[in-house]
């Protein structure tokens, strides 16, 4: 990973680098931004530019041994540390052996600007919360013991620091302060709110922003994944995520809208044994499955209230819901009633992520949408 292949970003890039070039560099560095940025990416290159053997003013070279070890992410001084399956308490030694490492890197490569949902969708892990348990961080004390293997840096990667448990982070508070001579440490998170202010102070800030409308429609045309007008419809949509302005490109149906969808319908007609079957359903999918399938409740909201404002232009939901799509604004939803759905959406994605019950808080959801799917439209 090169910097130059980063789209954009400039004023970035040229912060690290120049850190580099006075040896301003911290041991720890903590690269946050929001979900679609450029945070993997940023860190990547940052790691190819201290192994590379012959860098350049802004870039390393990108031919030498060590570019080519970092393409492919198997340098011997590159570590990673990600989320995994398991009881927070539980010993990584007891745990299922998965070759996670491996993965990430394929995930790295293939999937760049991917979020937690995609990780444990790539992996396709069950329904155990991910962590990163203390027994990771012995392993990472003990990796960062060992010397160099090609005399450089040693540069340990935890992505998706902030599912980092409590005694994983202790464990981890001297070293970070103090690390051998030459280690560096990379913390990414798109959550830096969640992690424990004694992580926080022992580490230099890498803010890595959104991307520009600019940026994202520069790279799509640039990068040929498609046309220059495709690309000035895409660019707003994707609110400054690579991500999601690559989702919309693959125009792959998503089943949550289809969900979405009958669940709606069954709110509607109030067909009680279809929803507490369906709370059935929503409680056996892992978190971020769940997550993901209120997010999919709000953004058809969002297509109905762009259906209604007769901004068709700007809808991405395919021919197979915008007909439903267009009914359920014409006929069942007015503003305010799209407003209280979306608050109640919301709502129960803010307990989720703070651990209520799935399936309780599914359950009143259900019911808390019929009430006012049903009510009288003004």
């Amino acid at each position: 990973m090169l910097f130059s292949s980063i789209p954009g970003l400039d004023e970035v890039k040229e912060k690290i680098i120049n850190a580099v070039k006075s040896n301003h560099l911290a041991h720890a560095l903590l690269f946050h931004g929001p979900e679609g940025s450029a945070n993997l990416q940023m860190a990547l290159a940052l790691s190819t530019y201290l192994h590379c053997q012959n860098p350049g003013e802004t870039d390393a070279c990108g031919t030498c041994p060590s570019c080519q070890k970092m393409a492919k992410l198997v340098h011997p001084d590159m570590n990673f540390v990600m989320p995994a399956p398991g009881d927070e308490k539980e010993d990584d030694e007891k745990k299922k052996k998965v070759d996670f490492v491996a993965s990430f890197r394929d995930f790295a490569i293939n999937q760049p600007f991917g979020n937690i949902s995609d990780w444990i969708y790539f992996n396709e892990i069950d329904k155990k919360q991910l962590n990163i348990s203390k027994g990771s961080a012995r392993n990472i004390m003990r990796t960062i013991s060992l010397k160099s293997f090609e005399g450089g840096y040693k540069i340990m990667m935890i992505w998706g620091v902030e599912y980092m448990n409590t005694a994983a982070a202790n464990a981890l508070l001297k070293v970070l302060e103090e690390p051998p001579e030459k280690t560096l440490f990379l913390l990414l998170t798109s959550q830096p709110e969640q992690l424990l202010t004694t992580i926080l102070s022992r580490t230099q800030k890498v803010m890595v922003r959104a991307f520009s409308d600019e940026e994202i429609k520069d790279h799509l045309v640039s990068e040929g994944m498609c046309s220059k007008e495709a690309a000035e419809q895409i660019a707003p949509l994707a609110d400054g995520s690579m991500r999601e302005a690559f989702r919309m490109i693959d125009q792959v149906q998503d089943e949550n809208t289809l969900q979405v969808r009958d669940w709606y319908r069954d709110c509607f007609s109030l067909s009680i044994s279809k929803l507490l079957s369906r709370a059935d359903d929503f409680s056996k999918k892992d978190k971020e499955a769940q997550k993901s399938f209120l997010l999919t409740g709000m953004n058809v909201l969002r297509e109905v209230m762009l259906s209604k404002s007769q901004l068709v232009s700007l809808m991405r939901s395919g021919a197979e819901e915008r007909d439903f799509i267009e009914k359920l604004g014409v006929h069942v939803l007015d503003a305010e009633k799209i407003q209280d759905m979306y608050h109640q959406l919301n709502s129960s994605h803010y307990h989720l992520e703070r651990n209520a019950s799935s399936k309780i808080l599914f359950t009143d959801l259900s019911f808390q949408l019929a009430r006012i799917l049903r009510r009288k439209t003004n």
